[in-house]
């Protein structure tokens, strides 16, 4: 902020949102490898986080993917594993957010899509690989 690469917390422009991908992923790599060794366990639901934003932060190169319509989706998709109606509420939510993003003109609608599929393909691998857990 002193510096005035983000005012307002505005990472829109995809050189600044470079560096906030390399943050985020960094502290969530950090985590994840302190669970492991120190904890000795493994968080999945992180696991998908990471992968998620790794994903938008390569198509950042192409498109800026709507982050916020990403995230939501893959909450609701957190959701849906522990309460299937309270997911579909927050899908629903979700949308909302995708079109104010579009409304407040911080994406154009491809941008959005490109989110809301970034996130798609990953919830339903977080939810397949939930799912597997809770069988075996």
């Amino acid at each position: 902020m002193k510096k005035g690469n983000y005012q307002n917390l505005d990472v829109s422009n995809r050189v600044k949102r470079k560096s906030l991908y390399i943050f985020i992923n960094s502290s969530i790599f950090i985590y994840l490898l302190f669970d492991f060794f120190v904890k000795e366990s493994f968080d999945v639901m992180m696991f998908f986080l990471l992968v998620l934003l790794l994903i938008m932060q390569v198509s950042n190169f192409f498109i800026k993917s709507s982050m916020h319509t990403a995230l939501n989706f893959f909450v609701a998709a957190l959701f849906i594993s522990q309460n299937f109606w309270l997911g579909i509420t927050w899908i629903l939510i979700s949308i909302l957010v995708g079109i104010s993003r579009i409304i407040v003109k911080r994406h154009t609608p491809k941008e959005v899509l490109m989110g809301f599929l970034l996130s798609t393909v990953v919830s339903f691998a977080y939810l397949y690989t939930f799912i597997q857990m809770q069988i075996g």
